[in-house]
């Protein structure tokens, strides 16, 4: 394990600590980089610019091909998505661009089956808003929840203990709910074009910080993690059609990318994804670890899924399964050459989306 990581270990597991014993003293931000940061994040800010609009709206049901036509037909599979910007899709035009769209298409392919997607995520959202889309989508008795939040929490310095702590509390109660859950942890916010040091060496420090912390939490609490930290990191630094319009928002592209590497989790959280293997048991990239090292090495590493072992979080939580799962094509993206498996009210829509505010992510 590398010093960096070792250190971003060792930050995530007092942040984890922290959140589950009710700490609020540790801040995301220290206190001598408020000032500095605040002037650095509204020039910020200022160059990003504004999104004008809404997220397309894309809730309904993927994969209608699939629909059991038997006397006693199953009902569809029901995915929530909850968190913020990213989870509701701002920055693209269509429905079936954004990531909900694209997960439940891509999962009604895999499970041959219908997908009912409701997505009460929204613009600006934060860890603390997590409670009152999580009433939303329990709801509809969701089977799979992936919920992508964090971005927000860094830039409008919320506290990493409390954001860890809403966090895990959420998916801990969806899992009471029976439901599985996969979080797509805090992206790399020093790949924002507009920021500029010291701010984005900061802000990727903080950010892949917090994602290591969202990861214990969420592993310790039955859920299991997908890290978009590198995902949004040299991929999207180096092709700036990952990015919609105000260099911030992911574009259809970069959101079909996120959707490829989340969709082989939630497939496999529900017993879909083939196993991998050589014949001996072992896969290739992946280790089991103290669920700290896990965190901080997935935060580095884009697509990098981190899980309990054995199941359950175990006694104490503190083993985790990291590994590294392949992308897939989805049905729709550019990779696959493919229509969308299904259509949803909505699908088409060309009104722009929108950045609502500064520290949207």
């Amino acid at each position: 394990m590398s010093t960096a990581q070792g250190s971003r270990a060792r930050v995530a597991r007092r942040i984890a600590t922290a959140a589950a014993y009710g700490g609020g003293g540790l801040g995301v931000l220290g206190v001598g980089l408020v000032g500095l940061l605040l002037t650095e994040s509204k020039l910020a800010v200022q160059a990003i610019g504004i999104l004008d609009g809404d997220p397309p709206k894309a809730d309904g049901v993927y994969g209608e091909a699939f629909a059991d036509t038997s006397a006693a037909p199953q009902r569809p599979l029901v995915l929530a998505f909850l968190g913020d910007s990213t989870a509701a899709g701002l920055g693209v035009l269509r429905a079936r661009e954004t990531p909900g769209a694209l997960l439940a298409a891509g999962l009604a392919s895999v499970a041959e089956r219908p997908v009912r997607l409701v997505n009460v995520a929204f613009s600006g959202g934060r860890s603390a808003d997590l409670a009152g889309q999580l009433d939303q989508a329990l709801a509809h008795r969701p089977d799979i929840a992936v919920i992508m939040v964090g971005a927000n929490d860094v830039t409008r310095h919320s506290p990493a203990e409390l954001a860890v702590r809403q966090l895990g509390a959420t998916v801990a109660a969806l899992r009471a709910a029976g439901c599985q859950v996969v979080v797509g942890t805090c992206p790399d916010l020093g790949t924002i074009k507009p920021v500029r040091p010291p701010l984005r060496w900061v802000a990727r420090r903080l950010s892949r910080q917090l994602a290591a912390a969202q990861t214990i939490a969420v592993v310790e609490a039955g859920g299991r993690t997908v890290s978009l930290g590198s995902l949004l990191g040299p991929e999207f630094a180096a092709r700036p059609e990952m990015f919609a319009a105000d260099r911030y928002h992911p574009s259809a592209q970069g959101y079909a990318t996120a959707a490829m590497a989340v969709l082989p989790s939630v497939c496999a959280v529900l017993d879909l994804w083939p196993q991998e293997d050589r014949g001996d048991g072992q896969v290739p990239g992946e280790a089991v670890l103290p669920v700290e090292v896990a965190a901080a090495a997935a935060a580095g590493r884009s697509g990098s899924e981190v899980a309990a072992v054995g199941g359950e979080a175990g006694a104490t939580g503190r083993w985790a399964l990291l590994r590294h799962r392949l992308r897939a094509g989805l049905p729709g993206s550019p990779a696959s050459g493919e229509p969308p498996a299904g259509g949803a009210p909505g699908t088409g829509n060309t009104s722009a989306s929108s950045h609502t505010g500064a520290g949207d992510d």
